[in-house]
């Protein structure tokens, strides 16, 4: 039987490795003087790269991003980055950090409205001008943001977080350097690295996996959920270096294949709630691969990934494949990673949620339709 074809999209260079951040100012000049450097205020590093960049002439104007990027923020980016003309983005951050970046880089040559663009609250049209060049330095491992083309925007008057999407929105330059992960805080590191786990188990068992996609995902996922382990026990600087290619390899294949009902009712709930997004997705990794293999099961698709799926996190977290799914919402209290009841509050509709998800652009890529009251009672056994 021949090879179905498939495409594949990534960023146009890919740099790996600790100390490969001390590129970035070079890197950047190559596409012009004007600078606007998106960042947050965790990482003292980026201070250092500011001063490098004025040593070199660039005209440097920073921009400093706290939490997930609002309309309200990605105007404000847009504002700063026509006064100074910029000739490239680099954004220097966690996802939200790089997601802000390459919405700005998207919008900034074009003159629409931010809503013309978004999906599901607005007009989710292409874009019209190519981005600007964008460079992505990661300094979390979860999102996989640097080699995506998407940004995820939180929309406050919808309640919803939702995506503007361009295959020209995938940087032109990702820098990974684990050493920037080094020490971050253990609540944090836990809920990333859930995220990044999720994020190459999804496409795994995606509809729409290619054997691209394959190869990330069978290397990653039993590197992630070991070296996952490992962090929530102690630092671990071998831990941090596989989780930042879990990472990596999450948005790669993400970017190809598409997630699934984890991310679609992450992208509703994170909406709604304001909880950590690699936490939701971690409370909600366990029900949902459960009840898709159920669903398969039952409609007697195949369901081997999940077998494999069981046995790499099995192995990797030193417990018994079978039924691993089901037991992960008590791994997970073990290491103290807070439930959605922590957020959910009874006035919330979950079958208003479910049926929002439902219609999520993650969901697409789902192994199977789950029903909204399935899609509910995931959220109530991550509560």
């Amino acid at each position: 039987m021949s090879q179905a074809a498939f495409s594949f999209l990534t960023a146009g260079r890919i740099e790996f490795g600790r100390g490969v951040s001390e590129q970035a100012a070079g890197i950047a000049l190559g596409f012009g003087t004007r600078v606007l450097v998106v960042r947050g205020r965790s990482v003292p590093w980026v201070n250092d790269l500011r001063g490098a960049l004025w040593g070199l002439g660039a005209n440097v104007e920073e921009l400093f991003s706290a939490g997930e990027p609002t309309l309200e923020a990605l105007q404000t980016g847009l504002d700063v980055g026509r006064t100074l003309q910029a000739d490239v983005i680099l954004a220097i951050g966690g996802g939200a950090v790089i997601d802000l970046g390459k919405a700005i880089a998207a919008l900034l040559p074009g003159s629409g409205a931010v809503m013309d663009h978004l999906e599901g609250v607005g007009g989710a049209q292409p874009l019209t001008c190519a981005p600007l060049p964008m460079i992505a330095i990661s300094t979390t491992s979860g999102t996989g943001a640097e080699v995506t083309k998407n940004a995820v925007i939180t929309v406050p008057e919808a309640g919803r977080k939702v995506s503007l999407r361009d295959p020209r929105m995938v940087p032109d330059v990702a820098l990974i350097d684990p050493a920037l992960t080094d020490h971050t805080p253990r609540a944090q590191t836990l809920a990333s690295g859930l995220d990044a786990l999720t994020q190459v188990i999804e496409p795994y068992v995606s509809h729409r996996a290619n054997p691209l996609t394959d190869a990330l995902c069978r290397a990653a996922i039993p590197k992630g959920a070991q070296a996952l382990a490992r962090l929530a026990a102690a630092e671990d600087p071998q831990a941090r270096d596989d989780m930042a290619f879990v990472s990596l390899a999450g948005g790669l294949a993400l970017a190809n294949a598409g997630l699934g009902a984890v991310h679609g009712l992450a992208g509703v709930l994170g909406g709604r709630l304001g909880a950590p997004h690699g936490l939701i997705c971690g409370r909600l990794l366990g029900p949902v691969m459960a009840a898709n293999a159920a669903s398969l099961r039952a409609a007697g698709g195949a369901s081997e990934r999940f077998q494999e799926v069981a046995g790499w996190v099995g192995q990797g977290f030193d417990q018994d494949p079978n039924g691993i799914f089901e037991r992960l919402p008590d791994l997970l209290d073990d290491w103290q990673v807070q439930r959605l009841s922590h957020w959910l509050t009874p006035e919330i509709d979950l079958m208003q949620i479910a049926e929002e998800a439902a219609g999520a652009s993650s969901m697409k890529a789902n192994p199977c339709v789950l029903p909204a009251s399935d899609l509910v009672g995931i959220m109530q056994q991550a509560m």
